[in-house]
């Protein structure tokens, strides 16, 4: 008789660093500003979201290996946000074997941050995010924010790029050698020097920074404005990887989905990068984004 116990992976509490300070969208703060933070209500400027995917590479990389770094799939739903100085906790369980595993993080008090799937290879099965996006209804009710962005609207031949020194523009105005200062989980494969003894001879991007590579351009989607975002999902999906620092990729995004809650309208991003020396699709990342109602100057107060 065999055993088929779960296996839990558990990493470290640790304090993830707030990088989006001076971020600046529509030419104004974002929501990680703490001034515009404050006037939403929220007891600090939160982190960036995928800042909190880092913290699950070591426990990935124990289970699958190099594999991760290939064909490594991380798909997030944010539950709760995070300000600098809180602590937060990865985990993974899974099976012997298995090409899945369930993904949860929390503070330190035991307030859940996140929930998804942590997965590899071409079978793994359904991703967290690949269920959510399938049970959005096809109608989402009245828009007033997100109302001319239409499933099925595209923008392609975006060229972007990260490397080690340069800033990634306002959206993103730190540098990846200014990430990697931080980091909650340094890697020599991350770096110039230690990337020469990856197993690809280069130093990959942390998945965290594959997040900026894919949102840093384009998106220009007809939302109305002024407003006030956040991340509510992700998926990062490697298809053919790594994803290599200093490497060219060309961008296409398209409007895969719509929705709404009580509080926001929302809209899913699916963007496919693809290597433009090998001409393979590399990675591919699904965002949902959020736009607070209330942050809408011309919402209808009836709705």
């Amino acid at each position: 008789m065999g055993f088929d116990a779960e296996i839990v992976l558990t990493g470290p509490f640790r304090r993830p660093v707030q990088m989006l300070a001076e971020q600046t969208y529509d030419d104004h703060p974002s929501i990680h500003d703490e001034s515009t933070a404050a006037s939403l209500g929220l007891t600090g400027a939160p982190i960036e979201a995928p800042t909190h995917f880092s913290q699950f590479d070591p426990l990935a990389a124990t289970l699958w290996g190099r594999e991760w770094f290939e064909h490594g799939c991380i798909s997030i739903h944010f539950r709760t946000m995070v300000v600098e100085g809180e602590e937060v906790q990865a985990r993974l369980r899974t099976r012997p074997g298995a090409a899945l595993a369930a993904a949860d993080a929390t503070k330190a008090d035991g307030t859940p941050v996140l929930t998804g799937t942590v997965s590899v290879g071409a079978d793994r099965g359904a991703s967290d995010l690949s269920e959510r996006l399938a049970a959005q209804p096809a109608d989402p009710g009245p828009l007033h924010i997100i109302d001319q962005v239409e499933v099925g609207m595209t923008e392609a031949d975006i060229l972007v790029s990260v490397d080690h020194d340069t800033p990634n523009g306002h959206g993103y105005p730190f540098s990846l050698a200014a990430k990697l200062e931080s980091i909650t989980e340094p890697h020599p494969w991350y770096t110039p020097e230690g990337g020469k003894s990856s197993p690809w001879g280069r130093a990959v991007l942390p998945m965290e920074m594959i997040s900026v590579l894919a949102h840093k351009a384009g998106g220009h989607w007809p939302v109305r404005t002024p407003n006030l975002g956040l991340f509510l999902d992700m998926e990062v999906a490697l298809l053919d990887g790594p994803v290599f620092v200093g490497q060219e990729y060309a961008m296409r995004k398209e409007i895969v989905g719509r929705g709404q809650s009580r509080r926001t309208e929302s809209y899913w991003t699916r963007s496919t990068l693809t290597d433009t020396s090998t001409g393979h699709d590399t990675v591919r990342v699904l965002l949902h984004s959020g736009v607070f109602k209330y942050s809408y100057p011309g919402y209808p107060a009836s709705a």
